[in-house]
């Protein structure tokens, strides 16, 4: 053990730590710079620009002889690359068309076509699995299915076969506003209450209500456009026995 602790090569493993936090922050700032559609809408484009990053940040953390700033400048090249695209196909329809593509028609009126399948290079398994995913288990209750530019398929039930909504049943609901979070992880969030109109003596006035006295008592607190704070308070018993197993 003291022998394999006296070989082992400190000044290599710093370098490798290094190396590896700066490109950790490299990827951070990127993804900043990139944003959020990287993650939650990731285009074909999008995904073999992640790639080729992820691809230099491998590359820079533990490839010695290649330059540190020269693996930066490349992934700043292809993120801020990105960026301009994304901004660009924001603003233009053409470009948005050449980039990210158009949605392409996999069924409608109850016809499947098949070149347009072909096309998204998408066969008959898949679009019942992707059916059944969305709950509809039988193919003849559905009307149209388009695939997205993302990959990801929007079912239009037949009108009989869709959910019953309130226009339906003839209701008129108040519209739902956004839930505010004015504490987190026990800590007040004084913007968001002052947002919501609230001060902390009235926000003090209902935790006393739910027999709570202080910020650090409570994991999420929210407070609704009606006035009303729900408090989730910390359990004492963290660990809670899954019952699906």
């Amino acid at each position: 053990m003291l022998d394999w602790f006296r070989s082992f090569d400190w000044l290599q493993s710093g370098e490798i730590l290094l190396r590896s936090l700066a490109s950790i922050t490299t990827l951070f700032v990127l993804t900043k710079i990139m944003g959020f559609k990287q993650i939650s809408q990731l285009t074909f484009f999008d995904y073999i620009i992640g790639i080729s990053i992820g691809s230099i940040a491998g590359e820079m953390a533990f490839a010695a002889d290649t330059p540190v700033v020269d693996c930066i400048f490349a992934m700043a090249i292809y993120g801020l690359i990105s960026a301009g695209i994304s901004f660009w196909t924001c603003k233009s329809y053409k470009a948005r068309k050449f980039f990210t593509g158009t949605p392409i028609i996999l069924m409608d009126k109850g016809k499947i076509y098949q070149k347009n399948m072909l096309r998204a290079k998408y066969d008959l398994d898949d679009l019942t699995a992707e059916c059944r995913h969305n709950g509809y288990f039988d193919l003849s209750d559905v009307y149209s299915v388009v695939m997205e530019t993302s990959g990801h398929l929007s079912i239009l039930p037949k009108e009989g076969k869709r959910p019953v909504n309130t226009e339906d049943l003839k209701i008129a609901p108040q519209q739902q506003e956004l839930v505010s979070n004015v504490i987190v992880d026990g800590k007040l969030i004084p913007g968001n209450l002052k947002q919501m109109g609230k001060d902390e003596t009235w926000l003090k006035k209902e935790m006393e209500k739910q027999n709570m006295h202080n910020y650090s008592e409570i994991l999420l607190g929210t407070l609704n456009s009606d006035n009303v704070f729900t408090a989730y308070p910390y359990q004492k018993n963290e660990f809670k026995q899954t019952l699906f197993v």
